[in-house]
Formats: structure tokens, C-alpha cells, sequence
């Protein structure tokens, strides 16, 4: 059958290399903007940055280094349950302001069973207390360990306690400030205060690692307790619900359903699913780049919406199937669909600079996710490989075989056991040494961005953004042109457009 012009309408579809912010007039400077965002509900972030669910990109070392950056990490599913969730435990316990449900031990157990302990915690002390009463009789640190060569010994025999010579167990009373617990730390020379009732139970500690990260991290994302808050990611095939159930048991603090194809019945069902055991959690889904696909995950109930269908870098589904929505038009689609239900969206794929984050955020994203400007830094998991004399990291999508073959299949639908089609690959991107500097380029860009449109925050960003359209001359002439780049700024690099490749 041939198809009349009125049946098959042709829309043009915009990318970030298309178009460009038109300056506006302006009365900030980008020191003074406003970056902050909410994502799902009541969790906001000083940076509107997530890093994405992918297992070259977020576990929990890089979740805890984007919290304390002001982002948030979602860390991958490429996990069992039981290994997804002890990541989330590690963010979780990685940072107080006071820690309110301490690990603790009793004095009967071996210093060997405390040593353990510690590693797995990565703590340098444990409380130690009655196994009935939670009655506080003691303080093991590895300064009590440090010489001691006979692990099998009970912990009774070397802890700090009321007996002990040089002052014995120092304690604090419950509401303590992080001022008054410093002079405390200070004057006795310790590390770590236990918080304890008037009857000696165990009701916190205070570490000063803790107060000096509060101090280091003044823009750190955390929850309600002082916890650095993180989220992590859930297939909609595998039994979303006992995943999230183990999730929310460790403390997550957001649920992201993973999928390729969001508006598929298989996602949508695993939303009702979720939000009906879980009416409280907040619950990112996706991906979508359609307005159907925002308005039916909207109508599921998802608090925010994750955009983007075919843009990261590592994706290859758009030539692998021919279908996809370029990342600019998605995020102007969705975010206007969203705006309807008074819900964000995540503008997720397609960010080669900090210039297409601040596109994304004028577009109507609340957020972005990011995985290759991530996956070279040192938190991102995998090691450290050299090339001719260059530093990189590994780094794959999550359709690419490998990341398949290791539990990834569910997001794209797949058989598990079935010979695979992938639509990602695995490759490498450059080593860029600590996440910081990453988060700093990204954020300035960010800013830079706001400034030139007196933008104040992201929601006069949003206001004042007018697109225009460029020619490819246009493209070349914003790059760096008619010279030779002898020494590279961080937050460019002409192998992100043009490849490792191009000729001088």
C-alpha cells in the first residue's frame, strides 16, 4: 500500500548540536546562581546531576562521591539482590551527622569478629554492648588493636571501658550538638563518642571523620538522618518487588526502574506493582522519548521520568533497530507531557559537554544523568588499563554483550538464555582522575550557562531559554578551529568530537 502524505507526517528532530541558547540580558554572574533541583518528591540536590545505573559507572564508591557533590548515584543492577543492597548499606553507613543505629558488638565475641566487622564496614571502631539490654560497656578502635597479635582473644580482654586507665570511657547525652561532641573529641583526644541514655543504652555515636565531612561537603545530598543519600536501579521483569524490598531494607532512598523501552507493559506493570507496595517511595521510570510514553508512566505512578531512547554514547539501539527520538526533542516532548502531571523528568544520554547539560535543563529537564563523562573517573568501578602511553577505563552499555551476559537482558526485553542481539558496545573512554573535578567542570558549565541567560535558577533558565537553530558551519565554527591544541582544558577534548582518529 502506498501511504498518502497525510498518513505518514515527517517531524524534524533536534539534537544538541543543532541548536544554541540565545544570550539574554543579564544582572547575575554564574557565582551567584542557584543550581538546586528536586527529582522524585522531597529529595532535592545542590547539582543536577545523577550518575547513571550502569556497571561501569555507579556502585557505591561513586555514590557516595556524588552525593557529597550535591548529585546523586544510582547504583546498577547488574547485581544480585543481596550485593545491590550491601552497596546501598556501605552508602548508607558512610557518612553521619550522628549515627543513630551504630553496628555494635558484645564483649564475648573474638577481637577477630571485630576486625572482620570493620572491613566489611570500612569503620575504624565498634561499640561495644550487652546483647540484651544494649547497654553500652565498652569501645573497641584500632588503636586498641594496633599491636595485639592474639585475635582469638574476647574483645573484653582490650576494649576502652569505665575500667580502663586514662580517663576510661567518655561518653555524651542524647541531643549533643556536632559542636559540643568536637570539643569533647578535642579535649579527650578521641575519635569516636558514643551517645548514651541515662540508664547507659546505646543511642548513637558521634566520629569526627563525620564532623569533618560535614564541614569538607557543605553541599553533600543526604536524608533526614545525616546519611548520604543514594538510589539504585530495578529491572521490571525480575521480581521488581523483592528486589526493592531488600533495597528499602538497606536504606535506599529512591528507586529507579530500569528499562530501554519504558512505555512497554512489562515497566508499567512493575510501576503499579512497586507503588502499590511501596505508596512512599519515590520512584524514578523510564526511559522514555515520547509524550504518550511520560503521560502513561505519569498515569502509572512515577514520580519522575527518565528521557532518552538511543543518545549515550555506548547505545547503538537507533541503528540497530531504526528507532529513537533525538535527545533534544525528547526532553522538550517529555518535559512538557510531565509538566502536566507536576512531575520531573531526567533528561538521560546524548551529554558530550557541560553546553548540552545546560541545553538539557532549559529544554525542561529538572536533572541529568550521566555515564561516559563519569565511567574514566577513579570512583567508577573497573581499573585503571594503559594504551600507548595513555590512561583509560573500561567502559560499556548496558545492551552491549558483556553487560547482557551478566543480567542486564531484562532491560531490553531479552531471553536470558537466548543468543543476544546487542544494542550497546564495550569500549574505553580516558582516565580522569577524581570525580570532583569532573562534577566541578560539569556544575561551572552549568552556571557559565545561567549566567549568560540571567538565569538566577534553573527554573528562570527554563523561562528564559530561546533555541535557535544552527547550520553544520555554525557547529564547526563554536568548536576549536584553525588550531593546534597543545594543552587540553578539562572540560574539553576534541576526541569527543571527532574521535581518537581524526587527522591533525
Amino acid at each position: 500500500m502506498i501511504l498518502q502524505e497525510t498518513e505518514m507526517r515527517l517531524r524534524e528532530g533536534l539534537s544538541f548540536d543543532d541548536v544554541l541558547l540565545l544570550p539574554r540580558d543579564s544582572e547575575i554572574t554564574p557565582s551567584e546562581v542557584e543550581t538546586r533541583t528536586t527529582i522524585a518528591r522531597d529529595i532535592s540536590l545542590k547539582a543536577p546531576i545523577l550518575s547513571s545505573p550502569m556497571d561501569r559507572v555507579t556502585e557505591a564508591r561513586m555514590a557516595i562521591a556524588m552525593a557529597r557533590e550535591g548529585g546523586l548515584g544510582i547504583i546498577h543492577r547488574n547485581l544480585t539482590p543481596a550485593q545491590q543492597s550491601q552497596e546501598v548499606d556501605r552508602v548508607k553507613r558512610s557518612e553521619h551527622g550522628i549515627i543513630t543505629d551504630p553496628i555494635s558488638l558484645p564483649p564475648d565475641k573474638t577481637i577477630q569478629d571485630a576486625v572482620a566487622l570493620m572491613e566489611r564496614y570500612h569503620i575504624s571502631g565498634v561499640p561495644i554492648t550487652e546483647t540484651d539490654t544494649n547497654t553500652l560497656v565498652g569501645i573497641l578502635t584500632n588503636r586498641d588493636i594496633r599491636f595485639e597479635t592474639d585475635y582469638s582473644r574476647p574483645i573484653s580482654d582490650i576494649m576502652t571501658s569505665d575500667s580502663t586507665r586514662h580517663g576510661g570511657l567518655v561518653t555524651a547525652a542524647l541531643g549533643t550538638t556536632l559542636e559540643q561532641a568536637q570539643e569533647m573529641l578535642q579535649h579527650h583526644r578521641i575519635e569516636k563518642l558514643p551517645i548514651v541514655d541515662k540508664d547507659r543504652k546505646l543511642l548513637g555515636l558521634i566520629t569526627i571523620k563525620d564532623i569533618q565531612k560535614v564541614r569538607q561537603f557543605p553541599n553533600a545530598t543526604k536524608d533526614a538522618r545525616g546519611r548520604l543519600r543514594c538510589g539504585a536501579a530495578i529491572g521490571p521483569l525480575s521480581d521488581p518487588v523483592g528486589r526493592t524490598s531488600m533495597l528499602v531494607e538497606a536504606g535506599v532512598d529512591l528507586i529507579v526502574i530500569d528499562a530501554a523501552h519504558g512505555h512497554s507493559i512489562g515497566v508499567l506493570n512493575a510501576l503499579r506493582e512497586v507503588r502499590r507496595e511501596f505508596p512512599d517511595l519515590p520512584i524514578i521510570a523510564g526511559n522514555v522519548a515520547t509524550r504518550e510514553g511520560a503521560r502513561a508512566l505519569a498515569e502509572a505512578g512515577a514520580d519522575a521520568i527518565r528521557v532518552g531512547l538511543g543518545a549515550g554514547s555506548i547505545c547503538t539501539t537507533r541503528i540497530v533497530s531504526g528507532v529513537g527520538v533525538p535527545q533534544l526533542m525528547a526532553v522538550l516532548d517529555c518535559a512538557a507531557e510531565a509538566s502536566r502531571y507536576g512531575i520531573p523528568i531526567i533528561a538521560d544520554g546524548g551529554i558530550r559537554f557541560s553546553g548540552d547539560a545546560v541545553k538539557s535543563l532549559a529544554a525542561g529537564a529538572a536533572a541529568i544523568m550521566v555515564g561516559n563523562l563519569l565511567a574514566g573517573t577513579q570512583e567508577a568501578p573497573g581499573e585503571v588499563i594503559l594504551y600507548q602511553g595513555r590512561a583509560y577505563k573500561d567502559y560499556r552499555g548496558m545492551g552491549s554483550e558483556g553487560a547482557l551476559r551478566e543480567g542486564s537482558s531484562d532491560r531490553y526485553g531479552l531471553d536470558p538464555t537466548a543468543r543476544f542481539v546487542p544494542e550497546g558496545v564495550e569500549g574505553r573512554v580516558p582516565y580522569k582522575g577524581a570525580l570532583h573535578d569532573t562534577v566541578h567542570q560539569i556544575l561551572g558549565g552549568i552556571r557559565s550557562g545561567m549566567g549568560y541567560l540571567g538565569a538566577a535558577n534553573l527554573t528562570e533558565l527554563q523561562e528564559r531559554a530561546e533555541f535557535i537553530r544552527i547550520t553544520g558551519a555554525s557547529l564547526r565554527e563554536s568548536h576549536v578551529h584553525d588550531v593546534w591544541i597543545t594543552k587540553e582544558p578539562p572540560n574539553y577534548s576534541g576526541e569527543y568530537m571527532f574521535g581518537e582518529q581524526r587527522g591533525e
